[in-house]
């Protein structure tokens, strides 16, 4: 790249701290907004700047409003253009049965001559996108609705609109920002730590030497818990973005049994197999093991929760084998990953996540990859509906055919008893929980309790662990100086489960609490 004028710099450096203490300073009307010119600036001084105005979560648009008939309006601030409005006007220019439509969007009041705004349109049939840079009304042409079905949900609903809220450059650098939290390198390892210290206020405390526990397996039992938490790869990427939306420290599970002959086995929800699937293992403890420490290069930190001694003498270990078999080779429990998560309409999703926006994604993905969207979803919302074989499509349609709503719809708790095509559907801490009321562990209530509702944080919150130190294995934290209430078995940094082991089961657990960061507060018995 060529030099940059000094005079040059300096201007753009005054005009970015007009820009960024700008409420301190009498407003100045700039012809162009400094930020729009940062990547002009050396890298060593534009990305700082540019990193603490931009974050990986604002790659996430914004839902502003659904644009209907020009009798109601839309209106709303944009990231660059600060007055908005949009109205949709139906049309038959091409002779068909239902026709089509017109999206008209007014732009004006543009804070500099040098920003755009980048819209995403979505229906339950279509997702598009167009962007902004000058001052004027503005048309998306819908020319043909897709049937009768997409005729009436917009005539209805009108067709969602969402904002790219960080505006082109700032959804170049939150691109920047979420791209190394996938990949397997220190950069990556340090990205995913950064966005959860950032947005979840974890603290990340580096652990003494050696970072490996010599572990007795003798002082294993059946049923401890294994609370595990990947910081690099597409795994820890997947998983950071995992604990944030849920609050869970942790992004994975498994858990230990032993045989009649004292062998040591984990059984994991969520194990690569040789055809490259995820799905139910037992594995022994060995082989579980030395993956862990030699193969597994997403540098997991590790957390053994030993059961308390009260539970563990309840611990039905026949019944608990039984189960476990039963589910040995049975894909991962992907049909409801996410429903663990969805309590209430509006108290767990961290802005500017919405259920307007989970409905695009799924849209997306929906077009993009309809068997996966087949899998993930649309078989367990089908469940809630009570329906066989609806598409996405159809399924936000019956909805408000039903006087619901998309978002009401999210929040029906999962049922452990439900049966999808590949079987029952456990995730890596839903297959724990249902092993946990196989072998007696929530006693009498465990009928009126849907172990598909927990997230990974709900279950090491269990009272269900040890709680006196005393009783820990000698090897556990023995090299660290602080001496946790569990056993870190692996890892570089000294792993937190805020608030481990407080919370006694109760009938319908975690079928209605909220989940939004950084605290996480929830109410009793939600």
């Amino acid at each position: 790249m060529a030099s940059i004028p000094s005079y040059l710099c300096k201007t753009i450096f005054i005009f970015t701290l007009l820009s960024v203490f700008g409420n301190k300073i009498p407003a100045v009307k700039l012809p162009f907004h400094p930020q729009d010119l940062l990547p002009l600036l050396p890298r060593q001084v534009s990305w700082p700047i540019l990193n603490s105005l931009n974050a990986a979560v604002d790659l996430l648009p914004a839902f502003v409003g659904a644009a209907s008939s020009p009798n109601d309006i839309l209106e709303w601030k944009g990231a660059c253009f600060y007055k908005n409005t949009a109205w949709l006007e139906f049309h038959n220019e091409t002779g068909s049965e239902f026709g089509g439509g017109t999206l008209h969007i007014k732009v004006s009041n543009a804070h500099s001559l040098t920003c755009m705004d980048i819209y995403v349109f979505a229906t339950p049939y279509r997702v598009t996108w167009d962007y902004y840079f000058l001052s004027r009304e503005h048309t998306l042409e819908f020319k043909e609705w897709k049937g009768k079905a997409e005729y009436e949900y917009v005539k209805h609903n009108g067709v969602s609109i969402f904002l790219m809220q960080a505006g082109m450059l700032g959804t170049l650098t939150a691109l920047w920002d979420v791209f190394p939290l996938f990949t397997n390198t220190g950069w990556g390892e340090n990205s995913n730590i950064g966005f959860l210290k950032k947005h979840m206020g974890a603290s990340f405390e580096l652990r003494p030497q050696p970072w490996v526990t010599n572990i007795s397996v003798d002082d294993i039992h059946s049923g401890d818990f294994l609370a595990i938490s990947k910081i690099r790869g597409l795994w820890g990427g997947f998983e950071t973005l995992e604990k944030w939306v849920t609050g869970s420290y942790a992004g994975h599970t498994a858990v230990c049994l032993k045989d009649s002959d004292g062998k040591l086995w984990v059984g994991e929800s969520g194990h690569d197999n040789e055809q490259g699937e995820d799905v139910i293992a037992l594995l022994p403890w060995d082989e579980w093991w030395d993956y862990e420490l030699n193969k597994d290069d997403t540098n997991p930190h590790i957390a053994l929760l030993p059961l308390h001694p009260d539970l563990r003498a309840k611990f039905n270990e026949t019944a608990a084998w039984e189960y476990a078999r039963s589910m040995d080779g049975k894909p991962y429990g992907y049909h409801n990953l996410i429903f663990s998560w969805i309590d209430t309409i509006n108290g767990n999703y961290p802005p500017p996540v919405d259920a307007h926006l989970v409905a695009s994604v799924m849209t997306v993905w929906s077009q993009i990859k309809p068997e996966y969207a087949a899998n993930i979803w649309n078989e367990a919302l089908n469940k809630r509906l009570g329906t066989q074989g609806l598409s996405l499509s159809d399924i936000l349609v019956e909805v408000e055919k039903r006087g619901s709503s998309f978002d009401e719809l999210l929040t029906i708790p999962e049922h452990d008893d439900w049966i999808y095509n590949d079987g029952k559907s456990t995730s890596c801490v839903a297959y724990i929980l249902e092993m946990y009321k196989e072998a007696g562990l929530f006693g009498p209530i465990a009928s009126s309790i849907q172990v598909t509702e927990f997230t990974i944080k709900d279950a090491y919150t269990l009272k269900f662990f040890e709680y006196n130190s005393s009783r820990l294995p000698n090897w556990c934290n023995e090299a660290d100086t602080v001496k946790l209430p569990f056993c870190q078995i692996r890892g570089k940094y000294r792993m937190e489960l805020p608030g481990y082991n407080t919370m006694a089961p109760y009938p319908h657990m975690n079928e209605r609490c909220p989940s939004l960061p950084p605290k996480y507060s929830r109410p009793q018995n939600c």
